[in-house]
């Protein structure tokens, strides 16, 4: 017996199951049954069958012995090779960089302590794929000495990669909470995590136009914003050596003071913007009128007080509304309160409160709510009485949605527009902030306890988000990020809010791409990148050592992942 396919012009061919036997000189022939619809696996089984072939189940012939997740190391791995990151941090291989890079990419994956690393990183393929299978807390902590001592060359390079003369300089600086009492660096600040009663350690981010990450700078807990800038600017001039450059920097930061001192280096302009009482003044100076506003939510003043530099006032009617409205409840929750601390006041006659006690649940109030300018209160000895302060909140109100952008910069190298969308990109540090210190990388709560080992895990955090910004970018139409945003920038409104594409706006309502594939944020494509594991398998009638590993096959959305990143070739 034997299986003959006999083809049709126009239809799959058909499948038939025949015996042949000899009649003398003569072949005889007939057909015993028709198997065209027999799936192939069935069909493939009754042809080995009837080639005296034997029959294994696959459980019986042979065992995987350990699946390890594998999509996502290899998709890192891959940016990393891709992006010429090991080159970067080292011209050649060795194990200090293995550990390096597989610090980076668990950063990504599961970001952990050290020790944890250690552990977590056998729960993957990353330790087989580095060689660092047998590295303990102590190696990693080495490596980080050792990557530390490279910083300066490493971000010499990056600079070099994404900054050149006359380019956009992001600059801002946060911080993160400290756990324990030994660093030097960690000391009592100001506290951006609301973990009050905590000491904290002081870090500047600085990145290109786009938000690519360039260089890390740690500072001490007790360490101002402004008093980094200079700092900066010096690193940018003597280390990277571009003289011609515009620092971008928010208002807090770049102070009238800071900015005296910046002029003073030829080639280095700046963005930044004016504080409530710099805006007031251009009002009361007869200097800024809402009849600027119009034609246009932006317009050019000058103003003597600001001399070799240019205004450019914008007003947004939303940011206005928004504002007064959350004055407006901020009052009523401010008034709700000082009403029940009134009637408290009036129900003590036997035993009036003192004015120390007044005032102390007064001040807890206006503390909340940080509306007490608005208000006029008298405190006396049991007695107690509050009203607004209208004058000062319709002077408040005329501000609302009004913003100054300031810059040295002449109009023939930055328009108007472009300055005012140069200070928003801001966002761009501030996003890479939330990536750090959220569930993304996890820089904080930072435990370590030396100086160097704070400043090389912030610089590990750093090249990880590095990576991470890169794989956002080409991950984007997989993402709930908007992938048309960067190429409408020299379109978009610089005072409006920008309006998410219509392709975003399609991702986001059907929680699908346009392919049909389900949209994901970076983290759970991450995970899902994970599900693609490495097999190991074992033969059960061979001998020990006869193990062999299978890789799964790659899901339409894992395959279109890896696509994007390059590391497949495109359909």
């Amino acid at each position: 017996m034997y299986i003959e396919r006999v083809p049709n012009r126009n239809s799959p061919p058909t499948v038939l199951l025949r015996e042949a036997w000899r009649e003398g000189k003569r072949i005889r022939k007939r057909t015993l049954a028709n198997l065209t619809h027999w799936p192939s696996e069935k069909l493939e089984a009754l042809t080995r069958l009837l080639r005296n072939e034997p029959l294994v189940s696959a459980q019986d012939a042979f065992i995987v012995e350990r699946s390890l997740p594998h999509g996502h190391v290899e998709a890192i791995l891959g940016t990393i090779k891709k992006l010429g990151i090991d080159e970067l941090i080292a011209s050649r291989r060795s194990r200090e960089r293995d550990l390096v890079i597989g610090m980076i990419a668990e950063r990504l994956i599961h970001p952990c302590s050290k020790l944890a690393t250690t552990r977590l990183w056998h729960a993957t393929t990353l330790a087989e794929e580095l060689g660092v299978a047998d590295a303990d807390e102590e190696d990693l902590y080495e490596a980080m000495d050792w990557l530390l001592d490279r910083q300066d060359r490493i971000e010499k390079r990056l600079a070099a990669r994404h900054l050149s003369e006359g380019s956009l300089v992001l600059y801002d600086v946060t911080s993160s909470y400290y756990e324990g009492r030994c660093c030097p660096l960690a000391r009592y600040g100001h506290d951006r995590d609301g973990k009050s009663g905590r000491r904290i350690i002081v870090y500047g981010l600085m990145t290109d136009g786009e938000g690519r990450p360039v260089a890390v700078e740690a500072y001490s807990g007790d360490t101002g914003d402004p008093s980094t800038v200079m700092d900066q600017a010096e690193k940018v001039r003597e280390r990277f050596g571009i003289r011609r450059l515009v620092l971008v920097g928010d208002r807090g930061m770049l102070t009238q003071t800071q900015i005296e001192k910046l002029r003073a280096y030829p080639g280095l302009g700046w963005i930044s913007a004016l504080r409530v009482e710099g805006i007031r003044k251009l009002v009361k100076g007869g200097f800024l009128q809402m009849s600027l506003f119009d034609q246009k939510d932006l317009a050019e003043i000058y103003c003597p007080e600001y001399p070799m530099e240019r205004l450019v006032v914008c007003f947004n009617p939303l940011l206005a509304e928004e504002r007064r409205r959350k004055r407006r409840e901020l009052l009523e929750a401010t008034e709700k309160e000082l009403r029940r601390i009134g009637r408290e006041v009036r129900r003590r006659t036997r035993t009036p409160l003192k004015r120390d006690e007044i005032g102390k649940k007064v001040g807890k109030v206006i503390g909340r709510y940080k509306v007490g300018k608005h208000f006029t209160i008298t405190i006396g000895e049991g007695r107690f009485s509050y009203e607004r302060n209208e004058d000062k909140i319709r002077q408040e109100e005329a501000l609302d949605g009004i913003y100054v952008i300031r810059t040295s910069e002449p109009r023939d190298r930055l328009s108007a527009e472009d300055t005012v969308r140069s200070y928003k990109d801001l966002a761009q540090v501030e996003r890479a902030f939330r990536s750090m210190k959220g569930i993304d990388l996890l820089v904080r709560p930072i435990w370590h306890h030396t100086e160097n080992h704070v400043r090389a895990h912030l610089f590990l955090c750093m090249l990880a988000y590095y990576i991470e910004w890169h794989m956002r970018k080409a991950l984007a139409p997989l993402l709930f990020d908007d992938e048309e945003l960067d190429g409408n920038r020299p379109r978009r409104d610089p005072v409006k809010p920008a309006k998410p594409s219509v392709s975003a706006r399609k991702k986001k309502a059907h929680k699908r791409t346009g392919e049909g594939l389900v949209v994901h944020s970076f983290d759970t494509l991450l995970e899902e990148l994970g599900t693609r594991c490495r097999n190991q398998c074992r033969v059960r009638s061979e001998v020990q050592g006869s193990a062999f590993y299978q890789t799964t096959e790659m899901t339409p959305l894992q395959k279109r992942a890896f696509e994007l990143l390059g590391l497949l070739p495109c359909k």
